[in-house]
């Protein structure tokens, strides 16, 4: 009886349980901030991209083409693909209009506005960022949706 009291107050083997229970979780969290790292250097380059394209579609000699070049080269030179295909529904949409701006009560003036939408894609996490988001499907990228207006010159 003794013997086996001895045995049952011994904690070998505790580290190897405690280990199997806390390793899993801290590697969720070092995944996490990783891909949440990778999330937010993706939404500064496409954010940036946007405003590039408002800088030259602001200017009057520029046509839409090379407003969207402009973006395309933004996006390819801050290390994301400029244009994504995945099928027949994932792609990156820029989108640049002209719009009136209200600059003093009754004066007008017209400006350029630049919408980018990037899908983005979480490597590891996309199951569960999908169980976040309401009324997503699984497996669908998130799109990134950037906007960006400027007064024209």
């Amino acid at each position: 009886m003794r013997r086996w009291l001895h045995r049952a107050r011994q904690e070998k083997g505790a580290a190897l349980v405690e280990t199997a229970f806390v390793l899993p979780i801290m590697l969720l969290v070092c995944v996490g901030i990783l891909e949440f790292g990778r999330a937010y250097q993706t939404w500064q380059v496409v954010t940036n991209a946007a405003r590039e394209g408002a800088r030259v579609a602001i200017l009057p000699e520029y046509p839409d083409d090379s407003v969207k070049a402009r973006v395309r080269t933004y996006l390819k030179n801050g290390g994301l693909p400029a244009t994504i295909v995945d099928g027949a529904n994932t792609k990156v949409l820029i989108t640049a209009t002209t719009i009136p701006v209200d600059t003093a009560g009754t004066v007008t003036a017209s400006a350029a506005r630049i919408v980018v939408e990037y899908p983005f894609e979480f490597m590891v996490l996309q199951p569960v960022a999908q169980l976040v988001v309401n009324g997503s499907t699984a497996g669908a990228p998130f799109t990134m949706r950037m906007t960006t207006i400027m007064r024209n010159e």
